[in-house]
């Protein structure tokens, strides 16, 4: 609560954020392990996860925290993407006081598509042979909207509610989306949330012979399998997240008595007109430099980058070089997926909530495992962290299919 300085009431602010992560539940936890740096990578161990032989690695949520006001009724038959979509929208929509909001005037975008991969996996294991036995609302609950009707049944919510998938960019997608919804005045208030990707070992699997996954080298220390930007990764870890931010105007926050996190001065999506995964420099230089136009700044502006840094052996090389010809190599940079993971749908919301928390705190997180940077002449946070002040950032994202996305976020 209270004012905020330099804050125009038009403004397009996030005045609330929820998250949900291997390394920590609630804005406060969560903040306290990211910017220490603790990990919670390890061999996966959540039932459907592994299969034979197979030791995939990655970071799983230890133990998701259900708030008690959420209905029991509706928490029985939800996916544990469903739970975690409840119990972090909970968080930020307690945080932006939005039941002071008429509920025709709220909006919500679920960011993500197939995201209940492991669940449908072993339904299909313990029904194949007796489906006559298998629960008649599997027919709605197997769908990516039925996390829509859990969160508007829960929350009231009565202006409009979709899915949004855009692969690995899903969570900046829905931010772009929601922003677009407010200034349109087609709702007041709009929550966006990157949803829970709950893979199977199918999945796993197939990232793996895609060669985007990681990691070989590291089998038998998954406390060093995850290391964006450097010269030594293999690829994605996988991380269980989810993120929701509440996103409105300014003036319409400042009637609650509800300080902003920032203002969103732009988001930009760029396709590169490619199905496959292969990342492309002119597509992610096209998304940068619409972002700075749109938000009417030049990159000399920009204080600090949040990159989609996933650890891809051919995508961190193309990221870099895009930020570097777009002239950010002067920016502080760090790597959130290095404590998180790759939350694949909701990495793009999960990294904006961890730049709203690192510009709270005047303090940028490490970057676990960088210990040869791809490029060196970049502004590195390395495995200590720094105390900044951040002013204006650039936060990427990026999803198979040709999909880049771009937000740029100012402080208030």
């Amino acid at each position: 609560m209270g004012s905020w300085a330099s804050c125009r009431p038009d403004d397009i602010v996030i005045s609330g954020i929820g998250i949900t992560s291997a390394i920590g539940q609630g804005q406060a936890v969560f903040a306290a392990a990211l910017l220490d740096g603790r990990h919670a990578f390890a061999v996966l161990n959540r039932p459907g996860r592994q299969k034979g032989s197979s030791s995939f690695l990655g970071a799983e949520i230890e133990s998701l925290v259900m708030p008690e006001s959420l209905s029991k009724r509706l928490l029985r038959t939800a996916s544990f993407s469903g739970q975690a979509a409840m119990a972090t929208m909970h968080e930020a929509w307690e945080d932006a006081v939005l039941d002071q909001v008429e509920p025709e005037r709220i909006g919500l975008i679920i960011g993500g598509s197939n995201l209940q991969q492991r669940e449908a996996l072993q339904v299909y294991a313990s029904y194949s042979e007796r489906p006559s036995f298998l629960r008649p609302t599997y027919a709605m609950t197997y769908m990516d909207s039925d996390l829509c009707g859990l969160c508007t049944e829960q929350f009231g919510i009565r202006g409009f509610a979709f899915t949004l998938g855009g692969a690995s960019a899903s969570g900046q997608a829905v931010i772009a989306q929601a922003v677009q919804a407010v200034s349109s005045g087609e709702v007041d208030a709009c929550i966006a949330v990157g949803a829970l990707a709950d893979l199977s070992y199918m999945e796993l699997a197939a990232f793996r012979s895609l060669g985007a996954m990681g990691s070989d080298q590291y089998a038998d220390r998954p406390d060093l399998a995850c290391r964006p930007f450097d010269r030594g990764r293999d690829g994605f870890i996988y991380g269980e997240n989810c993120a929701a931010v509440v996103i409105e105007r300014a003036s319409f926050a400042g009637k609650r008595g509800v300080r902003p996190y920032a203002a969103i001065t732009a988001t930009a999506i760029a396709m590169d007109g490619n199905r496959n995964p292969n990342p492309s420099y002119e597509g992610e230089m096209r998304v940068i430099r619409e972002a700075l136009r749109r938000a009417g700044i030049s990159a000399a502006d920009i204080d600090y980058v949040n990159p989609h840094g996933t650890g891809s052996p051919i995508g961190d090389e193309t990221e870099l070089r895009a930020l570097k010809d777009s002239g950010l190599s002067h920016a502080y940079i760090n790597a959130t997926k290095s404590i998180t993971g790759h939350g694949l749908s909701a990495a793009g919301a999960v990294e904006i909530v961890a730049v709203l928390l690192q510009m709270r705190n005047s303090r940028l997180h490490p970057t676990r495992n960088l210990e040869l940077p791809v490029d060196e002449s970049f502004n590195w946070v390395k495995e200590q962290f720094v105390t900044h002040s951040i002013s204006r950032a650039l936060c990427l994202s990026m999803g198979f299919g040709g999909m880049n996305t771009a937000v740029t976020l100012q402080k208030l």
